[in-house]
């Protein structure tokens, strides 16, 4: 692996000078063995407001009802289901990132891939809560699970949403609590090392032993492998379980076969987009610049256009199709959701997944740090959108116009939704304090080969061609974290 060296072309994972193995680990554990800086405790206690809110959101919808939430008789669904689609579809870009991108051996993927995975299982457990919320009688949340006999004959409802959403969020959740704890494995080892008194005690027992020889990384690495097999399935069969919630009734909007490839696109532009805005900010507070390069942000940022370009065509396909099945019904509902009374979403959508993301084709602005963050707010404010338009405007208006009613939320609607996000934000900051936000052990595998440093010693040796050594200096111009005075006198 150290005789190996990458192509003077590709752009460096690594940025930054003296970078040793020793510094790696003291840079990404900074965050984990000092004290929490200010802007920490500011996220924090913003983000635990938002928590608490969510406790007595939720807690009053339990004590009085689902009927403390805006629903009426013709709007059955609204902020309940779009925050658990919206949930949902945030968390696949840890999966894709983890494991899609393993298996296709991008290297770029080591320094993102940790967060991204804490990302998906805290959306996921806020997905979750909507599940539960949704029930009745919320106490009662197990019966949805597999029950022994001593229950009596009790069968689950199977044409109950509910209950392919329980089987979808449980099934992912623990597929990417396993393959997340695993990927840590090594660096709670690493911290454990370093600690001393009760948190050695505390990340020795949560190390589970790691000794660190060539057998358990040997085994190491089998695991991560089939883990990465097993998570790729999730990536399309969880959106499509959720798409399913919709696609499978008989109502205008929602009938239609192209909801589980849209809804899997939705799903990682939207969570690239999240990925985006939490590690944009990380990076900067936690000074991880060097590893957290402009080459990762603009990868990202390709994956955006990507995506966001599939679900423009999806939303045109949907018009096309309401015309083309020659169904009054079905057209009526897309014209409505166009003119009709919620044209505002519509149009919110439209404006920020399909117009915005191809801002992203102008490689000034991907490669823009402050851009960057906006738009990736903007993707998921559509996100957001496209499920409240394709729930809401799809319900609001019944056949019988004697039965069409608006939907607006309830204060406990806002709190449930709001709240949730302080949840999320809650668990990220203190993921951050307690476990390194970055594979330390994976970022290693880049020093020799795909840093800064590394091309540097190739440029030095001299036996590069000059027009790939002039390609590769103005290939960092883009680069925040590296020093062009170092390639002046080359």
């Amino acid at each position: 692996m150290s005789g190996h060296k990458e192509s003077i072309l590709r752009e460096p994972l690594i940025t930054g000078k003296n970078i040793t193995y020793a510094k790696i680990t003291d840079d990404i554990l900074m965050p984990v063995e000092n004290k929490p800086n200010r802007a920490w405790w500011i996220g924090f206690i913003v983000a635990l407001c938002g928590a608490t809110l969510w406790v007595v959101s939720v807690g009053y919808t339990f004590w009085f009802g689902i009927g403390a939430w805006g629903l009426n008789k013709t709007v059955g669904w609204a902020w309940d289901i779009t925050g658990f689609v919206w949930w949902v579809g945030i968390g696949h870009a840890g999966t894709l990132i983890s494991a899609v991108l393993l298996l296709f051996r991008q290297n770029w993927r080591n320094s993102i891939n940790r967060s991204a995975e804490a990302m998906t299982i805290f959306a996921v457990i806020c997905a979750a809560t909507y599940v539960v919320s949704h029930m009745g009688r919320p106490w009662l949340a197990y019966w949805v699970l597999p029950l022994p006999n001593q229950f009596g004959s009790l069968w689950v409802n199977f044409n109950s949403p509910l209950v392919w959403d329980m089987f979808a969020i449980s099934t992912y959740f623990s597929v990417s609590l396993l393959f997340w704890y695993t990927g840590l494995l090594p660096d709670i080892a690493t911290i454990r090392d370093r600690a001393t008194g009760l948190r050695r005690k505390v990340y020795s027992i949560m190390s589970f032993g790691w000794a660190g020889n060539v057998k358990t990384w040997q085994r190491f690495e089998a695991v991560s492998i089939i883990l990465a097999g097993i998570s790729t399935p999730l990536v399309l069969s969880v959106h499509t379980i959720v798409s399913m919630d919709f696609a499978t009734s008989v109502i205008p909007g929602w009938h239609t076969t192209i909801f589980p490839p849209y809804f899997v696109a939705g799903a990682i532009f939207s969570g690239f987009a999240m990925v985006l805005t939490l590690l944009l900010v990380a990076r900067k507070v936690l000074g991880l610049e060097n590893y957290i390069t402009m080459f990762h942000i603009e990868s990202m940022n390709k994956i955006i256009i990507l995506t966001g370009s599939i679900v423009g065509v999806a939303y045109l396909t949907e018009f096309f199709i309401a015309w083309y099945s020659g169904s009054e019904y079905e057209q009526y509902a897309f014209i409505n959701r166009s003119t009709g009374p919620y044209w505002w979403a519509y149009w919110m959508m439209m404006t920020c997944n399909v117009i915005s993301p191809q801002l992203l084709w102008f490689k000034k602005i991907r490669t823009s740090i402050a851009a960057t963050w906006i738009l990736s707010i903007v993707v998921n404010i559509g996100m957001w959108f496209e499920r409240f338009v394709i729930i809401v405007t799809s319900l609001h208006r019944d056949y019988l116009p004697s039965s069409w009613a608006m939907f607006y939320p309830s204060w406990v609607d806002v709190g449930v939704f709001v709240g949730s996000i302080g949840v999320f934000f809650t668990l990220f900051l203190l993921f951050l304090r307690v476990l390194p936000s970055i594979a330390i052990a994976e970022v290693k595998l880049l020093l020799k080969t795909a840093s800064e440093q590394s091309k540097l010693e190739q440029i030095k040796e001299g036996h590069l061609e000059k027009e790939h050594v002039e390609e590769y200096i103005e290939s960092l111009e883009k680069f925040d974290s590296v020093k062009q005075e170092d390639y002046a006198k080359i």
